[in-house]
Order: structure tokens, then sequence, then C-alpha cells
């Protein structure tokens, strides 16, 4: 089996390199600031740690979703719509068009030697699909690959445990943390807790785990410490991969 290459950009964004396809999450590229969102007020406390002039020619992006600029911002944007492909939701493409794929959930394209299948995800508590929106994740597959999971924000365990039914084990998952909490869902996080990527990274078997969008954002009520706290209570400290902004991890 080949490996998988993962470099951390910031926040939501990372590059995966699986089977030669260059496949980028999430692109955020603009300057800390404050990025207003219907209304409320995000702010983001620190820039990517790799340009996206520095990144090498993509082959997909993957986006979880379009609506919320911790996921997309004004640069990401502009990169993603120069991408050859971006898969997404059926509203990203009702709202970005070309050369945004739809995917719904379960459905799959191929990019290169890599099969992209989309997979459920809610962005908050259930029932919040109205305020927060339509998201989604994905599994990354193919023949002598591993199986990569990528969460996108989603916060419910119960997808997960469908995810893992239909799809696990995989080898790596790469799961949206943080515990995001806004005004617009005030009771609930809108991304995993820290102690629920440790339960997602059991349910879905997975060897590795390598944590995004838990950081850099004031949005954020965990982070990394809480993480590996979590992860050693679960008995998974060897499973995760907490990487430095603009670092990379090969992963078999």
């Amino acid at each position: 089996m080949t490996t998988v290459e993962i470099q951390y950009v910031g926040g939501p964004t990372s590059l995966i390199t699986l089977g030669g396809v260059r496949l980028l999450t999430d692109p955020t590229f603009d300057a800390p600031g404050e990025y207003p969102v219907g209304t409320r007020t995000l702010v983001k406390t620190t820039g990517p740690a790799v340009r996206a002039s520095d990144l090498p020619p993509v082959d997909a992006v993957l986006l979880s979703h379009d609506h919320h600029p911790d996921n997309l911002d004004t640069a990401g944007r502009t990169l993603a719509m120069s991408a050859p492909v971006v898969l997404s939701t059926p509203s990203a493409h009702g709202r970005l068009g070309a050369p945004v794929h739809a995917l719904t959930a379960w459905e799959h394209t191929e990019v290169g030697d890599v099969r992209v299948t989309a997979v459920p995800a809610l962005h908050g508590p259930k029932g919040s699909e109205p305020l927060v929106g339509e998201v989604t994740g994905f599994v990354l597959s193919g023949p002598g690959l591993p199986k990569v999971y990528v969460s996108g924000d989603n916060a419910d365990l119960d997808l997960v445990r469908e995810i893992a039914d239909r799809e696990g084990p995989v080898d790596v998952a790469i799961l949206f943390a943080g515990a995001a909490r806004t005004p617009l869902v005030p009771d609930a996080p809108l991304t995993l807790t820290s102690a629920q990527a440790a339960e997602a990274a059991t349910l879905l078997g997975a060897r590795h785990v390598v944590p995004l969008h838990f950081e850099h954002w004031g949005h954020f009520t965990q982070d990394g410490p809480t993480l590996t706290k979590a992860f050693a209570e679960a008995g998974l400290t060897d499973r995760l991969h907490l990487l430095e902004p603009g670092a990379s991890v090969r992963l078999p």
C-alpha cells in the first residue's frame, strides 16, 4: 500500500497527496481579521502557514461547504474557482456554479486514481441544518491506496457510525474538531469536541488521526492540548498526529 501525505496549511485547509493526486481541503488564505457572516462576525486570529501561490497545482478541491468564511474565504475562492474541479454540495454548486461538481451523500467521482465519495455531515446538533446549511464530508479510496476520511464540519457521531458501517475501517481520519460555538446555535458545538474526535477515531477504526479546524479562529472552544488530553484518556495517543501549521506527515 502506498502512503498519503498531508500538509497542514491552517484552519480547515490541508493539502492531501494520495496516489499521485493532490486534493486541497476547504481553502482559506485570507489574513487575520473580522469576517461577517449573516448577523455574526467570525474572528480569524492567525493567517495560513503556506501561501496559496506557494502550493503546487491541485487536481481537485474538497469543499465541505462554501457559505462560511472560515471554510472558504476570498483568496480561497479565487484558488478554488481556478482548480480543475471543486467537489462539494448541491447548495454550493447552486451558489458558485462551475467548476463545482455537486455530490450528494454516497455519490462518488474519480479524480485520477482516487475515488472521492461524498458522505453525510451535520454542522451542529440534529435539527440545525436549516440554520447552519448543507455540508458534506468525503471518503478517499482506490486500489492499493490508504482509505482516508475527511469529516468536514460534522458534529454528529451517529453519522460517523453510519460512515464507519458503510466505508470503514479507514486508515486515516482527518477530523475537523475544535468544538466551534457561535450565537447561531448557542447551546451546542458546531464541530466535534475533542472527546468526540477520539470517539470518532474509535468508531472508524482509524489507524491515524490528523485534526484540522481546531485553531486560528476565535469561535473554537477547544484546542490542541484538549485533543492531546482526550486521545490520551481514550488510549489513542499513538494514533494522533497534531501537526504544526505548515508541517507535513506521511502515513502508511
